[in-house]
């Protein structure tokens, strides 16, 4: 069964595995502090056009997530977050267990705007509520649409009005800046739109790695301690270093978030064709289809795909999602399998 479940089945993009063979007999300094790592640092700041950002690499989304927030927040302080965020729903209470409320949002895209975090505010107005104090949002998000340039720099503006910290989670950041017709956004964008964000690496062409960028200077202070209290220091930190440093070189990492996008298209376009509806418009390399309950479960004994919701008692909402390594042929068979599958509904 071919898997559309997620963009971390497979390995490494080929540019990593062969720069991780070439220096795997050379000795390294650890803990992140080697020449590796220095240079992806500096790769990234120069695609970011900021000096001033300190860079940490961190080994997956979650504890990138957990060991920045227990960070920058005070016990009594929270998070705000849409209902779908990633800290919400799959990260086992991550965030919780380090004593920081999430307060989740109803979004019906996915989306957070100024408008639904008033509330929140005007909710927690004294001592005997927790203090909200971050605005996560992840871009795209976890529905699959993406936050234009113009929305963050709103949500960025309300936030600093409203003396709270903006955070972007991008564990698919490359899709977001791929999809520019609909974002806007390119990276030296990404420093000015919020007070920190992480590149995620896992879900684009990296064995496993995000990059943690702090642009708020409150932040930068003892955060390695932050780190190693958490278990987010590697001890062979140089193999997420070597890894950032391929994925910086000629445009790779955005030219991966474009190829998935690729992939997803003749699925998104094969949908559209047999009139499925999605959950919502998604320009990236997710899409949320809504089959009849028949049909999503003749896909299921074929494919692999994730659950999303039940939107009524007939039909069921699957997960798609492709990678920089989704294979054509893979794509091409399902869209042969699904016109096939359509015939008899």
């Amino acid at each position: 069964m071919y898997s559309f479940q997620n963009d971390y089945s497979e390995g490494a993009h080929p540019n990593i595995l062969r720069a991780l063979d070439m220096i795997n007999y050379h000795q390294n300094n650890s803990y992140g502090l080697d020449t590796h790592s220095d240079s992806a640092r500096e790769l990234i700041q120069e695609v970011l056009e900021d000096y001033s950002v300190d860079i940490h690499f961190i080994a997956g989304g979650t504890l990138t997530n957990l060991t920045f927030i227990s960070h920058i927040l005070r016990p009594y302080e929270a998070v705000v977050s849409t209902e779908t965020g990633h800290i919400n729903t799959h990260e086992t209470g991550a965030i919780e267990a380090t004593g920081h409320k999430v307060y989740p949002v109803l979004t019906e895209d996915g989306k957070l705007t100024p408008d639904l975090i008033r509330p929140v505010l005007d909710l927690h107005e004294n001592e005997h509520w927790v203090e909200p104090r971050l605005v996560y949002v992840s871009n795209p998000t976890e529905v699959g649409t993406v936050y234009t340039k113009e929305e963050l720099e709103n949500l960025y503006a309300f936030c600093k009005r409203h003396q709270l910290y903006f955070y972007i989670d991008g564990a698919r950041l490359a899709a977001a800046l791929a999809a520019s017709e609909h974002t806007h956004l390119t990276f030296p964008d990404m420093p000015k739109l919020c007070d920190a964000f992480y590149i995620g690496g896992t879900k684009v062409g990296a064995m496993f790695g995000e990059a943690l960028v702090l642009v708020n200077e409150d932040f930068k202070e003892h955060f390695r301690f932050n780190m190693k209290q958490h278990g987010a220091i590697l001890a062979k930190g140089w193999i997420m270093g070597v890894q950032f440093e391929e994925l910086f070189k000629d445009n790779l990492y955005v030219r991966l978030g474009q190829q998935s996008i690729e992939r997803m298209q003749p699925l998104k376009e094969a949908f559209e064709k047999a009139g499925i509806p999605l959950l919502c418009e998604a320009p990236t390399n997710q899409i949320f289809p809504i089959f009849p309950d028949g049909l999503a479960e003749k896909i299921n004994k074929k494919y692999l795909t994730t659950f999303q919701c039940k939107p009524d008692k007939a039909h069921t909402c699957l997960r798609f999602c492709t990678s920089w390594a989704t294979n054509e042929e893979a794509v091409k068979d399902f869209v042969k399998d699904f016109e096939e599958m359509i015939k008899t509904e």
